[in-house]
């Protein structure tokens, strides 16, 4: 009998801190840079400012959570353009000529 189990997390081994690919923390990284830098340069700030300033960081962050059915955010925002962008309307293009026309 050829039953084989997957487990459901076989990916997250090869995920870092079982979440993030290495794109992830790339984005993550260079968000968290941006508004450290962002932080020593404006050294007086407004809540306007201080809300500008964790922009950056609060968006990477958004990016790279993980959602259900999806990887994350960005993975589930790049599915949904290439579904929007790619063409609606589809051609048969089966095995059997005769399927198509009548």
């Amino acid at each position: 009998m050829n039953d084989y189990l997957i487990p459901a997390n076989t990916k997250k081994s090869k995920l870092i801190f079982g979440f993030f690919t290495p794109l992830d923390l790339i984005v993550f990284g260079v968000g968290c840079s941006i508004t450290l830098v962002m932080l020593f340069l404006f050294q007086s700030m407004d809540i306007q400012t201080a809300i500008l300033v964790l922009l950056p960081a609060l968006i990477s962050g958004f990016l790279v959570i993980p959602v259900p059915n999806y990887h994350n955010v960005m993975q589930l925002l790049t599915n949904i353009f290439l579904f929007l962008m790619n063409r609606k309307r589809y051609y048969w293009k089966g095995w059997c000529i005769k399927d198509g026309e009548k």
